[in-house]
């Protein structure tokens, strides 16, 4: 890889950046050139092994624990990444289901949790974002990237529709925050992720995987990898440079 490449592309923040979807798209990201900041919650084990990999690949990572329920946390999290050098990406990936429950059994303790991560977070850390990218602050301008998921157009009835309707509060955010600094030069785009292999479908009951497999087109599930593509491309001004506001659908025409 070019070391020019590699200077050039500044530093991406990932919430959720050591597992998953975030884990593949901090390894790619580095790979493309950014010095990564991945934000996780807990398993240190995996952040630190995650982080030595993309350095021995030859790419430039860091990790940080941080409860992005927590405002402050959020901060000190990016202060970490100003140590890296300039931000000119944010990946909000980090998320959580809620736990299946059907509406008439849900709790408000379940609502304001996953509505404290899936959308409360994403600003938070938008909020962030904005104040260092954006050229009415004296910054370079960037590209900040949600991870919604398709759920927010299906409605996930009868597991996670308090999951889909925060993923859907996270679609109206993109489209509103891409018009309101695109001028700033920040392009905003959301992913809207399909079924992937990633821990979040281990709280389902045996069998319903498969049952929802068998209803994409494609008729398979997707690898973190697939979404993660999707991701940095958005992120990558050189090849999306004219992409914003865009509700992306990464999910095999489910």
């Amino acid at each position: 890889m070019a070391t020019a490449l590699r200077d050039d592309r500044g530093v991406m923040l990932v919430t959720g950046g050591t597992r998953g979807i975030g884990a593949a798209t901090s390894r790619l990201a580095a790979a493309r050139g950014w010095a990564v900041m991945m934000v996780y919650r807990d398993r240190e084990a995996d952040a630190r092994s995650l982080v030595d990999a993309i350095r021995a690949d030859g790419g430039r990572a860091e990790a940080c624990a941080a409860d992005i329920a927590d405002e402050a946390a959020i901060v000190r999290a990016f202060e970490a990444a100003d140590r890296l050098g300039p931000l000119t990406a944010l990946v909000n990936n980090a998320g959580m289901s809620g736990g299946m429950s059907r509406v008439d059994s849900v709790t408000a303790e379940q609502l304001d949790r996953v509505f404290r991560i899936n959308v409360r977070a994403p600003f938070l850390c938008a909020r962030e974002a904005v104040r260092r990218m954006s050229t009415r602050h004296g910054g370079r301008g960037g590209a900040i990237v949600n991870v919604g998921s398709g759920a927010s157009q299906l409605g996930s009835p009868g597991v996670w529709v308090h999951y889909a309707a925060s993923k859907g509060a996270l679609d109206t955010m993109t489209v509103g925050l891409a018009k309101e600094v695109a001028a700033e030069g920040i392009r905003v785009n959301c992913v809207r992720a399909g079924i992937v292999d990633t821990e979040i479908h281990a709280e389902r009951p045996p069998g319903q995987l498969a049952q929802m497999v068998k209803m994409v087109p494609m008729g398979r599930i997707a690898q973190a990898d697939e979404i993660a593509r999707s991701i940095v491309w958005l992120a990558d001004g050189r090849d999306s440079s004219y992409v914003a506001g865009a509700l992306l659908d990464v999910r095999g025409a489910f």
